[in-house]
């Protein structure tokens, strides 16, 4: 398990064409439902796409992403009303954002106001980072904010599960951007929340992007012994 945590990281680039059994995926998601959740509420909900599906919502959120680019104003009206991030960023974790975002660009060469390539990165997230199985979390809307706990238990454990089969992922909170779009298309209801997307698939061990190490505050910095 040890191992399974500690190589698994955010993978930004998939082999498309190394395709990932849907025997493994349905295991994956068995061991990753036996999470705890408060009162054993199983909150989570899972949207798996494949082939065809995951192309047709790949090529929409995209379509609606290059309009947003266009014209910014538009990017509310695609959003569910929860936010993933903070209405307004303070230190330390503008600063860990910064140094996330900075570190992934220097490492693609893409420089400050080069908006044109940042917009096509980003939008590599709508193409799950060319994986051939993305997934979309929903929650249902009565669930409180303690759910999001449980949900977080579940997607380590999807996560985990997969390192543990040679598999790599990319949670990612993109999608979120464009709920309102993506909701209709995979069939959720107007009930339910989006919580993340994720990539899964073979990791693309020769791309440069794949070797972005992200640090990590030292046990001393977030623990108080009392």
């Amino acid at each position: 398990m040890e191992a399974a945590i500690e190589s698994r990281f955010s993978c930004r680039a998939f082999l498309p064409d190394k395709t990932v059994a849907r025997s493994d995926i349905q295991e994956i998601l068995r061991v990753a439902s036996q999470a705890a959740s408060g009162t054993n509420t199983q909150p989570w909900k899972v949207y798996v796409l494949q082939g065809d599906q995951r192309d047709n919502l790949v090529k929409q959120v995209c379509a609606v992403d290059d309009a947003v680019f266009s014209d910014p104003d538009l990017a509310a009206t695609h959003r569910d009303k929860v936010d993933f991030y903070p209405a307004e960023w303070v230190s330390p974790y503008i600063d860990r954002r910064r140094q996330n975002g900075w570190s992934l660009y220097d490492l693609l060469g893409i420089g400050r106001g080069e908006k044109d390539k940042m917009h096509a990165q980003l939008q590599r997230n709508y193409h799950f980072f060319d994986a051939p199985v993305g997934l979309i979390f929903t929650v249902d809307n009565v669930m409180g904010r303690g759910s999001l706990i449980d949900y977080g238990m579940f997607l380590q454990n999807f996560m985990l599960m997969a390192r543990a089969r040679g598999l790599h992922t990319c949670p990612q909170a993109a999608w979120n951007y464009y709920a309102t779009t993506i909701k209709p298309i995979i069939g959720a209801g107007e009930n339910e929340t989006l919580v993340c997307g994720m990539s899964l698939g073979y990791a693309d061990e020769s791309a440069a992007v794949n070797t972005l190490v992200t640090p990590r505050e030292t046990v001393d910095s977030f623990t108080q012994w009392v």
